[in-house]
C-alpha cells in the first residue's frame, strides 16, 4: 500500500495492519540475532539500518489518522517477555560506546542534556513493540495499531529517534576521522543536567580508530 493513499477510504485496512506488524516483527527478529554477537563487526552498521526502517514504519503510524481501540479497557497480554538478558547483551557488545548523551525534547525551553544508554533504547523499543504485537496474534489488529500508534508518539519513538542520532552520530565520528567522547564513564542514574563540566570530565577520550574495527564501521 503505498503512503499516498494511507487515509484512502476504500483501501483495505487491513493491508496496512500486515504492511507494520511485519515491519515490527522484522526489526524485532533482526535486533535479536544482533543481540546474540555472532557478528560484532558488522553490529553498528545493523542497528543503523534497522533503527532506520523502524522509524519509516512509526512515522507512518505516526502520520495515520487516529487509531481508536475497539474496547473501552486494553485486554490483558498476559506477562511481559523479559528482556533484562537482551539488555545486558547489547550493553556488552556496544561497550564503550553504550552511553550517550540526549535532549529529551527539543521543545522545551532550555533542555539539558542527559545520559542514556543505547541498550537500555533498544530493550525498551522491543517491549513496547512486543506489547502489540501479542495484540496482533490473538486476532486484536485494531488493539494492535492502537497501540504501536500510541506507544510510537509516547516512548518508542522518540528512544528510538535518540538511539538513532547516537549511532548516526559514533558513524559520523568514525568516518570523519574525529576523536569521540565516550560517556562509558557516565552514571546513567545520576543527575547530570546542567553539568556539562563534568560530563566532560567523566567522558573519556576514545579515538574514533579504536573502536571503529570492534564495531564494524570499517568500510560499511
Amino acid at each position: 500500500m503505498s503512503d499516498a493513499t494511507l487515509h484512502d477510504t476504500t483501501q483495505n485496512p487491513d493491508d496496512f495492519a500486515v504492511s507494520i506488524s511485519d515491519s515490527i516483527e522484522s526489526f524485532i527478529v533482526a535486533v535479536t540475532e544482533v543481540a546474540k554477537g555472532d557478528e560484532p563487526d558488522s553490529a553498528v552498521p545493523f542497528l543503523l539500518l534497522e533503527i532506520s526502517q523502524l522509524l519509516l514504519t512509526g512515522g507512518r503510524l505516526g502520520a495515520h489518522e487516529d487509531i481508536v481501540p475497539d474496547e473501552r479497557y486494553e485486554p490483558d497480554t498476559g506477562p511481559e517477555p523479559d528482556v533484562d538478558e537482551l539488555r545486558e547483551r547489547f550493553a556488552r557488545l556496544l561497550d564503550p560506546v553504550d552511553v550517550y548523551s540526549e535532549v529529551f525534547d527539543p521543545y522545551v525551553p532550555r533542555s539539558e542534556p542527559v545520559a542514556s544508554r543505547i541498550s537500555d533504547d533498544l530493550a525498551d523499543i522491543i517491549t513496547d513493540l512486543r506489547h502489540g504485537l501479542a495484540h496482533y496474534r490473538e486476532g486484536r489488529v485494531t488493539e494492535a495499531l492502537w497501540w504501536w500508534q500510541f506507544s510510537y508518539l509516547a516512548n518508542w519513538g522518540p528512544t528510538a529517534s535518540a538511539a538513532l542520532r547516537a549511532l548516526q552520530s559514533l558513524v559520523a565520528h568514525v568516518r570523519l576521522d574525529q576523536p569521540l567522547d565516550a560517556l562509558d564513564g557516565l552514571d546513567t542514574d545520576s543527575d547530570a543536567a546542567g553539568d556539562e563540566d563534568r560530563l566532560a570530565e567523566e567522558a573519556g577520550k576514545v579515538m574514533a580508530a579504536e573502536i571503529a574495527g570492534p564495531l564494524g564501521l570499517h568500510g560499511v
